[in-house]
């Protein structure tokens, strides 16, 4: 509120998010994507283009994810678990299809910027055109596989990881795992909700499994190295 941008710009979306301390954004990252799924909601109205009904059940639903993301806070236990067994990890990959693909990104970048994993966030119908060439047992895969249209494909995308001897760690939806025993090492179960809203709920453990592989390593993860919380250079 009140920086230069907003005084430049035509029309502007607060988020009133409240400062963020850390130079890895994360809750300012949920806030943004909350702001463009409003927008997209308005724009939908406005244009015609959403049912009346279809916009009062998302605007609904959506109203109803941050009990959903407090839900998804209280795996933080399970994650310690997990970010403790791959603290070790020099690589990771991390993938989704859709909407969570930048999910995958996001997620391979906090681990990047808060831990120096190197890790990538990849389309997972793209994982055989290059990515797959690199997994073995010591690189872990973090796969996006909540409740979508898409959920079959991506559970083919991780048979064939798994059989590239690559642990796998699932988010998959609360009484839905779809994967045969044994193809997942760890799965992270997360409360269903509209596949629009599941980025919002998705990126929490993955925010959380970075934070932390990132203190399992003795990592600043509020301030990390060679990061700033502005940019001033182009």
């Amino acid at each position: 509120v009140g920086s230069a941008l907003s005084m430049e710009a035509d029309g502007v979306l607060y988020m009133h998010a409240g400062p963020e301390i850390s130079v890895a954004a994360t809750k300012t990252f949920v806030n943004q994507m909350a702001c463009g799924i409003l927008l997209a909601l308005h724009l939908g109205d406005v244009r015609g283009t959403l049912d009346i009904d279809e916009h009062a059940r998302l605007v609904a639903e959506l109203q109803g994810v941050p009990a959903l993301v407090e839900r998804a806070l209280m795996l933080e236990a399970q994650l310690a678990d997990i970010g403790r067994r791959h603290a070790h990890a020099r690589n990771a990959l991390y993938v989704g299809r859709g909407i969570n693909f930048p999910i995958a990104l996001e997620g391979a970048l906090k681990l990047k910027e808060i831990s120096y994993v190197h890790a990538e966030g990849y389309a997972a119908g793209e994982l055989k055109h290059g990515p797959i060439a690199l997994l073995d047992e010591e690189v872990p895969v973090v796969a996006i596989a909540t409740r979508s249209r898409t959920l079959p494909k991506m559970v083919s995308n991780v048979q064939e990881v798994h059989s590239r001897d690559a642990p796998v760690v699932a988010l998959v939806t609360e009484d839905e795992d779809p994967f045969d025993s044994g193809i997942v090492q760890d799965v992270i179960a997360l409360p269903p909700c509209d596949e629009l809203f599941s980025p919002l709920l998705n990126v929490v453990p993955l925010q959380l499994l970075a934070y932390h592989v990132a203190v399992q390593r003795g990592c600043d993860v509020d301030q990390p190295r060679n990061l700033a919380k502005s940019v001033t250079v182009e």
